[in-house]
C-alpha cells in the first residue's frame, strides 16, 4: 500500500514539473488581426518617404532637351587599383545625404533636402532648374540604401534591404520568417529616428487597429523588435537538466508500476 501511495506521489510530482516547464499556446495569442473593428476611412494605403542623413539617393533628371539635363545626370566613377577611375557605363551618380540634411548637387550646389519628403524634394528641385536650366523636367529620386531591421523572437532575425521603399511592418515580419510561437504578438516594438531623436512604437499585431498605426509602414533604418514572451523566458532561466529529471522520474514510475505487478 505504501508503495502504491508513493508511486501516486512520483507520479503528481513529475506532472507537476512538466506543466511548470512547459508553455501552453493558446490561438488568441498567435492569431493576426483576430480584435477590434475599424473605420475603413482611416486606413490609407499612402506612405510618405522622408529623406535623413546617411540616405544615399539616385537622382535623375529628364525632360525633352536631352543635352541640357546631361551636366545632372552625371555617370557613376570606377575605380582601379592603380589609382585612376573611369565612368561605369549605364551607371548614374548617386548623392549621400549628410549631418546636415545636405546633398552636394552638379551646378545647384548644395540642397538641404534632409527632413523633406520625396514629393517636397522634386518641387524644390524643379524650381531650381527651370527654367533657367532645364524646361518642364522630370524628376525621379529614389532610395538606394533603404533597409530595415528586424530583431528578437523572430525565425530569421537581420538586415533588410528593401528595393522599392514601400514596407509594412508585416512585410518585414515575413522577411524575417515570422515571429515565433514563443514571440509576444501584442506589443511589438519599433524604434524609428525622427530628427536628432530615436521615437518608440508600440504595436498590437492581434489587432486590426494596426493597419491604422503611424508604423504600419516603415521607414528607411527603422528597427522591428519582437519581445519573447513569459514563459519562453522563464524556460530559457530554467535549469537545463529540466527535461532529462522528467525523464528519469517517469523511468522511476515505469520500474515501480512494473514492482507492484510482480
Amino acid at each position: 500500500m505504501n508503495l502504491f501511495f508513493s508511486e501516486r506521489k512520483l507520479f503528481f510530482t513529475t506532472f507537476i514539473l512538466a506543466v511548470c516547464f512547459s508553455s501552453c499556446v493558446s490561438k488568441k495569442n498567435i492569431t493576426y488581426f483576430q480584435f477590434d473593428e475599424i473605420d475603413q476611412e482611416k486606413v490609407s494605403n499612402v506612405y510618405k518617404t522622408v529623406f535623413k542623413p546617411d540616405d544615399i539617393l539616385q537622382i535623375v533628371i529628364s525632360a525633352s532637351d536631352v543635352t541640357a539635363v546631361q551636366p545632372f545626370n552625371l555617370p557613376a566613377a570606377s575605380f582601379n587599383s592603380s589609382g585612376g577611375s573611369s565612368a561605369r557605363p549605364g551607371a548614374i551618380l548617386t548623392y549621400l545625404i549628410d549631418s546636415n540634411g545636405e546633398i552636394d548637387f552638379p551646378i545647384l550646389g548644395k540642397l538641404k533636402i534632409g527632413g523633406l519628403s520625396r514629393e517636397e524634394t522634386i518641387g524644390l528641385m524643379k524650381n531650381k532648374l527651370d527654367p533657367d536650366y532645364v524646361k518642364s523636367p522630370t524628376i525621379n529620386i529614389r532610395i538606394s540604401n533603404f533597409k530595415i531591421t528586424v530583431q528578437g523572437d523572430v525565425l530569421k532575425p537581420g538586415t533588410f534591404n528593401i528595393p522599392n521603399e514601400r514596407v509594412t511592418i508585416l512585410d518585414a515580419i515575413g522577411f524575417a520568417g515570422d515571429i515565433n510561437i514563443s514571440g509576444k504578438r501584442d506589443n511589438v516594438l519599433v524604434i524609428r529616428e525622427e530628427g536628432d531623436f530615436k521615437k518608440e512604437y508600440r504595436v498590437n499585431l492581434l489587432s486590426k487597429k494596426t493597419y491604422t498605426s503611424p508604423v504600419f509602414y516603415l521607414q528607411q533604418n527603422d528597427i522591428v523588435y519582437v519581445e519573447h514572451n513569459y514563459a519562453s523566458i522563464q524556460s530559457a532561466s530554467s535549469n537545463t537538466n529540466t527535461g532529462l529529471f522528467i525523464s528519469i522520474a517517469g523511468t522511476l514510475i515505469a520500474i515501480m508500476t512494473l514492482l507492484t505487478r510482480i
